[in-house]
């Protein structure tokens, strides 16, 4: 296979005729209603990354121009709240969304960016003490806004974002103990497990823990079930999501795919989540994209990894050819922005079908 040659699920026009046609697309109030509640869930801003300020003609699937958009819609599908950007909100924006929310009922978590230097300290501060204001406690982050076998290319670069990020953190955790706001570092394929609980350990506060992601430290060759029992002990809040996985000729390719499709063990997952922190919050992030390529065959990728075992290469393989995606993982970069719009929708929208199964 060529390296663009990514075996695809093409969701042809006819078939998203008759999607739309059969009435799947939205779910009622009232069939959600009927819904056992076994799992309250919200939902994380990017599995709406099409319809974040899109700028889309679309009756059906307008943009989200601000947090106010989102919470109201996301209302309407049964969401419980969302975990969404919450920087530059000034004090009428945090108003008009307490007076929307007032109605709906639902929880705020903020997602922020750390500071980077010192003179960033000021306006983390002031984001911080918004989103507290708005009702958020606990304020998702993550070091890395890429992929570490994609960002750096040899072990000296990661080591410096690894300094980088823990003075970012320890600038961080002065204002968030401040605000009594917690802040949660989401493993976000950068850290392995174990590399995020060192430095978490070694900062040492109890209002640092962990955004749980369900999926993504796969792509750094991590056993799903190892992640979730090193992380989430020291989890506030997560990232739901279900993996697909296939082959391809640098390694495997990985995506999400809607909840109960996939190969991660969501019941389990779910309830480890829970016995360790019965407050944790389960946050739907479904991103509708085309599958990524994780290239763990190349010398590139293993520059920026030090103690990955063969036995773990070999277990991941072993998992992505035996739990392959039951058909061709599925792309939406043919899809019109239309149709993108209404894919996404859909895969947000049979997550929380499959939760309220359970």
């Amino acid at each position: 296979m060529k390296e663009n040659d990514i075996p695809n699920h093409r969701i042809g026009r006819r078939a998203f005729l008759q999607l739309a046609a059969a009435g799947a697309i939205h779910l009622s109030m009232k069939d959600i209603g009927k819904a056992q509640r076994t799992y309250d869930m919200g939902v994380v801003v990017h599995s709406y990354a099409s319809r974040w300020n899109s700028k889309v003609p679309s009756a059906k699937y307008p943009g989200f121009k601000d947090a106010i958009d989102m919470l109201q819609h996301c209302h309407t599908i049964g969401a419980k709240g969302i975990q969404v950007m919450v920087r530059g909100w000034d004090k009428d924006f945090v108003k008009r969304f307490n007076n929307a929310n007032e109605k709906l009922g639902m929880y705020l978590e903020g997602s922020i960016w750390l500071p980077a230097t010192d003179a960033d300290v000021e306006a983390f501060d002031r984001d911080v003490a918004s989103a507290k204001a708005a009702g958020a406690m606990v304020i998702r982050t993550v070091c890395l806004s890429g992929r570490r076998y994609e960002n750096f290319h040899t072990a000296a670069e990661f080591a410096e974002f690894r300094k980088d990020a823990i003075a970012a953190l320890k600038r961080a955790e002065p204002i968030v103990r401040k605000h009594k706001v917690k802040l949660a570092v989401e493993n976000h394929k950068d850290w392995r497990a174990a590399e995020l609980i060192e430095i978490l350990d070694m900062i040492g506060s109890e209002w640092l823990g962990v955004t749980l992601d369900f999926g993504n430290s796969i792509s750094l060759i991590e056993d799903p079930m190892d992640v979730l029992n090193t992380l989430a002990p020291r989890a506030f809040t997560t990232h739901v999501k279900d993996m697909g996985v296939a082959e391809y000729e640098d390694g495997f390719l990985l995506s999400e795919v809607p909840l109960g499709q996939g190969l991660l063990d969501l019941p389990t997952m779910f309830e480890t989540c829970r016995k360790h922190n019965p407050s944790i919050t389960f946050n739907l992030e479904m991103i509708t994209r085309d599958p990524l390529k994780i290239p763990c065959l190349t010398d590139v990728y293993w520059n920026v990894f030090d103690g990955v075992s063969g036995r773990e290469l070999a277990n991941t393989l072993r998992m992505v050819k035996t739990k392959r995606f039951k058909s061709a993982l599925p792309t939406v970069s043919q899809l019109s922005p239309e149709e993108r719009l209404a894919v996404e929708e859909e895969n947000i929208l049979e997550s929380f079908r499959y939760v309220h199964s359970l």
